[in-house]
C-alpha cells in the first residue's frame, strides 16, 4: 500500500492513490462500483428519455402548426366521469358554429375547418383500407401543418363548386400510384371518382402509426356526400391561427367569449366546447411521462444509497488495512484533518469514477435506443455534469464515517498494528 509521508495531504496525491488502489484490485472496484454506474446509467438515460420523448411529442403529436388551436366538441378529458358529464353538456360543432366565428373573429388571422373519417380508396385493382379521408377549407392549407410537394392544395374554386378533387399523403402515392404521376389520376373513394391535385410532403410517423395515409377534400364536398354525422358525433374541428405567440390569449378568449355566446351560457357553467391547443397536449403528456420519471428517478436513489453503503463498507476495510499506514504519517506529524481529507477524497474518487463509468454506459444505450427507436434521445450536458455531481456527492457522504474512524485511530496503537 502507498503510503504518503508529508505532513500534508495534496489532494493529487489522495486522488492517484484512490486510482491506484482501484487498479490494483479491479474485480473488487467494479463490484464497489456497480450500484453507483447503474445509479447513473439510470439517471442519465431518464433524463435523455424524457428529453427525446419531450422533443417527440412536440414536433410529432402536440404540433398543430405555428400560432393554432382548434375548437372542437370535447376538450382534453383524462377520466370517464369528466368525458360523460362533457357528452351530456356538450353539442357538436356545426357548419354555423364556424360561420359565426369566422365572421366575429377579429383578432385570428385564419378560421378553417376540417371533418373526418375513415374510408376505404382505390386506384385501378390496388385499393387502400382504413384512409382518413378529411374535409376541409381551403385555408386549412396555412394553419394546419401540411405543406404542398407537388401540385397544389385545395382551391377556393374547388370549395364553392363541391369539386371532385383530392389532395394526398404520400402512403396514398407510393401505394396506388408507384409508377405513374398522380397529379390529375383518378381515386376512387367509397366508389366516388376524385381527381388528385396535389401530394403533400411527407410527415412520417407517430409512435409506429404513418401520419401520410390521408386524402383532402373540399369541405363542402365532404358534407354534401357524407354530411356532418349523427347528433352524438364530434362534428367539425375549427382551426385557429393568430399572427404571433403575443396575442394566443387574446385571441383565445376572444374565441371562447364567442362561443359561450352562441351556446348561451352563463358565467358561472363551464365551457360547452374544448379548445385544443399544443400547450394542453404537453402539459397532459407531462404528467403522464412526468409520474414514470419520478418513479425511474426513485430507483436510480436506491442505487446510488446501495453504492454509496458499498463504497462505505470498503473504505471501512481500508482503514482497517492500512492501519500502520496512518499510524506513520500520524507519528510524522500528520494530523486529524489531513487523514480525514484522505479518505474523503478516495471515497469521492472511487465514486467519481463509477459516475464517469455510469455516463459511458448511459451513452451507449442512449445510442442503442436512438438507433433501434424512431424516438430521438437528447442528453444535455448539464444531465452528464449533475450526475457526476451526485455520484461524487455520494462518495462523499458514505465517506465520512471512515474517514473521521481514521482520523480518531490513535497513532501509538496504529503504529502497533500489523
Amino acid at each position: 500500500m502507498i503510503a504518503l509521508s508529508s505532513r500534508g495531504l495534496f489532494l493529487g496525491e489522495a486522488a492517484g492513490l484512490a486510482l491506484a488502489t482501484l487498479r490494483a484490485h479491479k474485480l473488487r472496484s467494479f463490484l464497489t462500483l456497480l450500484g453507483v454506474i447503474i445509479a447513473v446509467t439510470t439517471l442519465i438515460g431518464v433524463i435523455s428519455i424524457v428529453e427525446g420523448m419531450n422533443t417527440y411529442v412536440a414536433e410529432r403529436v402536440a404540433n398543430f402548426g405555428a400560432n393554432t388551436f382548434y375548437i372542437e366538441r370535447y376538450g382534453i378529458i383524462t377520466n370517464l366521469k369528466d368525458f360523460l358529464e362533457a357528452q351530456r353538456r356538450n353539442k357538436k360543432i356545426t357548419m354555423e358554429d364556424f360561420e359565426y366565428l369566422r365572421t366575429r373573429l377579429a383578432l385570428a388571422e385564419e378560421v378553417g375547418a376540417i371533418d373526418g373519417r375513415v374510408a376505404e380508396v382505390r386506384a385501378g385493382r390496388q385499393s387502400l383500407e382504413d384512409i382518413n379521408v378529411r374535409g376541409v377549407t381551403p385555408n386549412m392549407v396555412n394553419i394546419f401543418r401540411e405543406k404542398v410537394e407537388v401540385g397544389r392544395y385545395i382551391s377556393e374554386p374547388d370549395y364553392e363548386r363541391r369539386a371532385l378533387v383530392a389532395f394526398v399523403g404520400t402512403d396514398i402515392v407510393d401505394q396506388l400510384f408507384p409508377q405513374v404521376d398522380p397529379i390529375g389520376s383518378t381515386l376512387l373513394i367509397d366508389g366516388l371518382p376524385f381527381e388528385v391535385v396535389g401530394v403533400a410532403e411527407k410527415v412520417g410517423s407517430v409512435f409506429g402509426q404513418s401520419q401520410d395515409n390521408f386524402v383532402n377534400l373540399p369541405l363542402s364536398t365532404y358534407l354534401k356526400i357524407w354530411g356532418e354525422g349523427p347528433p352524438n358525433a364530434g362534428g367539425i374541428a375549427i382551426g385557429v391561427k393568430y399572427n404571433s405567440p403575443g396575442v394566443k390569449e387574446q385571441v383565445t378568449d376572444q374565441a371562447r367569449v364567442l362561443m359561450r355566446t352562441r351556446r348561451q351560457q352563463k358565467y358561472d357553467e363551464p365551457d360547452a366546447f374544448g379548445i385544443i391547443a399544443s400547450e394542453g397536449v404537453m402539459n397532459l403528456w407531462n404528467q403522464i411521462f412526468g409520474g414514470l420519471a419520478a418513479a425511474a428517478v426513485g430507483i436510480t436513489s436506491v442505487f446510488l444509497v446501495v453504492g454509496g453503503i458499498v463504497i462505505m463498507n470498503i473504505m471501512l476495510a481500508s482503514v482497517t488495512e492500512r492501519t500502520h499506514e496512518i499510524g506513520i504519517r500520524k507519528s510524522l506529524g500528520a494530523r486529524r484533518r489531513d487523514i480525514l481529507l484522505q479518505f474523503l477524497v478516495e471515497a469521492a474518487v472511487i465514486a467519481a469514477v463509477g459516475g464517469i463509468l455510469g455516463v459511458l454506459a448511459a451513452f451507449g444505450l442512449t445510442q442503442l435506443v436512438a438507433a433501434t427507436t424512431p424516438v430521438p434521445m437528447r442528453t444535455p450536458l448539464g444531465a452528464v455534469v449533475l450526475a457526476v455531481t451526485v455520484a461524487t456527492s455520494v462518495g462523499l457522504f458514505f465517506g465520512i464515517y471512515p474517514a473521521r474512524k481514521a482520523a480518531r485511530l490513535d497513532p501509538v496503537a496504529a503504529l502497533r498494528a500489523e
